[in-house]
């Protein structure tokens, strides 16, 4: 019955979701097989538990989710041989910071990223601006052509 109810309240939830502007491209029958493929693997929240799945909760009624292959040994070495080499590790009691950002004249510059002209910069300032992709002052995260498609024409 709880299972029913959080199944429930996801579908409900996920209508609710599907009218937003990030989620406006996505199919009914997607959502539904997406709905479907949660509901096989446990992978929803299981009610009482704060933040665990049903997979988490009860194990053995799902199948086993896929472990993904890591980094070899060898791979694992030369990563840190290389932030070792270029200082790009965290010095230790400096709040995040880096051993090459305390100390930069111990460890080789790091190469800058060429920057655009002026004339590149103005060019996608207004080409942002003829198709409403920049973020809308006063709104959360929506870009000026999510918000009002209206106005700019369609990319």
């Amino acid at each position: 019955m709880k299972t029913k109810f959080a199944a429930t309240a996801l579908i409900l939830a996920t209508g609710l979701i599907a009218g937003t502007p990030a989620l406006a491209g996505v199919a009914r029958e997607q959502v539904k097989a997406e709905l479907t493929e949660a509901i096989r693997t446990g992978d929803m929240p299981a009610p009482g538990n704060r933040g665990l799945m049903l997979n988490e909760v009860y194990p053995g009624r799902y199948p086993a989710k896929q472990v993904q292959p890591g980094l070899t040994r060898e791979q694992v070495k030369a990563e840190l041989a290389q932030a070792i080499r270029t200082g790009d590790m965290p010095a230790v009691g400096h709040r995040g910071l880096k051993l090459n950002e305390l100390y930069p004249s111990r460890y080789p510059a790091k190469q800058v990223q060429a920057s655009l002209t002026p004339e590149q910069v103005k060019a996608e300032l207004a080409e942002a601006i003829r198709t409403g992709d920049f973020m809308v002052a006063g709104e959360i995260g929506g870009k000026c052509n999510e918000l009002h498609p209206e106005m700019h024409p369609a990319v």
